[in-house]
């Protein structure tokens, strides 16, 4: 059976108002935004740490939390929700060793709960540190720690708080590794806290977009960063090259956009002539051209020139950053390997191409983009 939990609450503070709808399966649902978006918020009324000031929160069939009308009222105490929760800071007691931090909430299991600490410190690969006490261990040690008492009491939904936020990308990669695999074997609905994209893209096989109290989007990670739905979403999980243009021509064929002076194709989509539009093209869809090599069909439009004004590798990907004739820039990702044979420099001439099918419009709310060039 696959568990579910579903929660629509709010919450309202003097300059802050918490509005959030998710539904969430057996999953890792990364809750992905900026500090002060209202995520951690959301975690606490999910355990029980606080309680909305009305909606409904259930898990198979149980209501944590309701209150819809006075008298109307349901908030189960934290310690009956089955829920696993990993702190930020991840708060293992200080005075306890790994053994003893992780068979805390099994301390009513008689003389079980040492021998099911043990065996759950072994599934994190802790055995040899179940001695050592927390001032002893790592940052990604204490994590594993603290993931393991989260587990000990076999809930049935797992809270963390940007859990790889103090450790090494090599940990880091451990750890996600781990906490995928223990979601699939227990079946779990997984919240994950971060502001991280790696993160998310890491770990997560749903992100839901979160600012200002309210879930923007939610989709697969890949889908919600190829495709923002709006330009609010667009704007949190940090996308380049959303720029305006005007739509010059529209009709089932497609659009014809002018932006500040480049002609640009984009694929049939809702707008009106005359119209100035919010456009995203993700950096991975911009094209390098041969100068010297003949170009496919697909890359016979919107191509344009620029000078390369910024070129690094971040592991094997390559990012460069293109200013374009029209006084505007662009940046382009792709593996470093791809353009091996071509010279490319800061201050060198470059032939793009934006792909016509990855030129997509956005809708919602207005957000700071560069202004139209004078």
């Amino acid at each position: 059976m696959t568990p579910r939990l579903r929660l629509d609450i709010e919450k309202c503070y003097d300059s802050f108002e918490l509005h959030v709808e998710l539904e969430v399966g057996s999953e890792i649902m990364v809750l992905f935004g900026p500090s002060g978006a209202g995520k951690t918020t959301t975690l606490q009324a999910i355990s029980g740490l606080l309680s909305p000031d009305a909606g409904e929160i259930e898990f198979d069939g149980e209501v944590f939390f309701r209150r819809s009308r006075p008298g109307d009222r349901v908030d189960l105490p934290a310690r009956h929700r089955g829920v696993g929760y990993v702190f930020q800071g991840y708060a293992l007691f200080p005075h306890l060793t790994a053994l003893e931090n992780v068979a805390f909430p099994l301390r009513g299991h008689k003389g079980r709960g040492k021998v099911e600490a043990a065996e759950l410190l072994e599934s994190m690969r802790l055995q040899h540190l179940a001695h050592r006490y927390p001032r002893e261990m790592s940052g990604g040690q204490q994590q594993r720690v603290a993931l393991a008492r989260a587990l000990a009491a076999r809930p049935g939904i797992l809270l963390l708080d940007e859990p790889f936020s103090a450790v090494d990308r090599p940990m880091r990669e451990r750890l996600q590794r781990d906490l995928r695999r223990l979601q699939a074997e227990l079946n779990l609905v997984v919240l994950c806290v971060t502001h991280n994209l790696e993160d998310a893209f890491g770990v997560g096989h749903r992100l839901a977009v979160v600012q200002d109290g309210r879930v923007q989007q939610v989709g697969r990670v890949d889908e919600v960063l190829r495709r923002p739905r709006d330009l609010r979403a667009a704007e949190v999980v940090g996308v380049s090259n959303v720029f305006h243009a005007l739509v010059v021509e529209a009709s089932a064929d497609g659009l014809v956009l002018d932006w500040d002076g480049l002609r640009l194709e984009a694929p049939p989509q809702h707008a009106e002539v005359g119209e100035r539009v919010p456009v995203y093209i993700r950096p991975e869809d911009i094209k390098v051209l041969y100068p010297d090599r003949r170009v496919g069909e697909a890359l016979r439009t919107n191509r344009v020139t620029g000078t390369v004004v910024d070129h690094h590798a971040t592991g094997s990907v390559a990012s460069l950053r293109v200013d374009l004739s029209n006084g505007r820039e662009v940046e382009v990702r792709f593996p470093e390997y791809t353009y091996t044979p071509l010279a490319i420099s800061t201050g060198g001439a470059l032939d793009l191409c934006l792909r016509r099918e990855s030129i997509v419009l956005l809708t919602g709310p207005d957000v700071a983009v560069p202004p139209a060039a004078v």
